[in-house]
């Protein structure tokens, strides 16, 4: 259903005049921030990609230890694919706001680097990156195009991979640390594109919540968070809501 126009001034009034009078805004991003620069996310009911596979068969420690091939095969194609997309208009506007002091950091669950190739730099990844790799023995640290390329064995004998989070292991502590600094201090906690539904990521939010600040969610989808919100967007794709609010700031 789309927003009627009463709404949709009201959406963008709210969230023009938040931006404008929040003092430190962190803003937190999803699979759904680069789905409209062309990549696929993984839990919307139509297209997500758990949908098609399902991630301990091919992203998680067991898979990389037991069902290597898959493993590789399924990072092989989402490095790819990732290197044939581009930042999107809400990216650009993100980097932008930071630049003018009107958003302090963004909190990012996306393993792709858009925010970075679109000129952010205080970007925290919770769940790690495809932009590098390491072995999984020795930590030595490899380009993403030692893995495109085929070489998948350290000089030691151990898998290199991905540095991304798998399923069974921990979010990185330095990541971790910052992001949770980062919440304590917002009085605004923008969510753009996430289904909060992945733990202990989605925790955020809600401590965010807690220390006073003001919530708002930008989804498709209903959110399991969307009860503790002050606002609630949906009907909109990010890259088109940024760019309205953007005139308004």
């Amino acid at each position: 259903m789309p927003i009627m126009e009463d709404e949709e001034s009201y959406v963008i009034h709210e969230l023009s005049q938040s931006l404008v009078a929040a003092k430190h805004t962190t803003v937190f991003t999803g699979a759904g921030m680069s789905t409209e620069s062309g990549l696929p996310d993984f839990r919307s009911s139509t297209k997500g990609l758990w949908k098609k596979v399902h991630p301990e068969t091919v992203a998680s420690v067991s898979a990389m230890n037991e069902n290597v091939q898959s493993f590789i095969d399924f990072y092989y194609e989402r490095m790819k694919s990732q290197q044939q997309v581009e930042p999107h208009a809400g990216h650009t506007i993100l980097a932008v706001w930071e630049k003018q002091g009107l958003i302090s950091s963004i909190i990012t669950q996306n393993v792709d680097g858009l925010h970075q190739d679109a000129g952010s730099s205080n970007v925290i990844e919770l769940h790690g990156t495809l932009r590098k790799c390491h072995c999984n023995r020795c930590g030595k640290e490899y380009p993403d195009t030692a893995f495109l390329k085929g070489d998948y064995k350290c000089a030691c004998g151990g898998l290199i991979r991905p540095s991304v989070v798998l399923f069974g292991e921990s979010l990185p502590f330095d990541a971790f640390y910052k992001a949770s600094e980062e919440t304590e201090q917002a009085d605004l906690f923008i969510v753009l594109g996430s289904s909060l539904s992945v733990t202990p990521a989605n925790q955020f939010p809600l401590a965010a919540k807690k220390n006073g600040a003001k919530l708002v969610i930008v989804n498709m989808e209903p959110t399991e968070l969307d009860y503790a919100a002050d606002l609630v967007i949906r009907n909109w794709k990010i890259g088109e809501l940024l760019e309205t609010v953007n005139r308004f700031v």
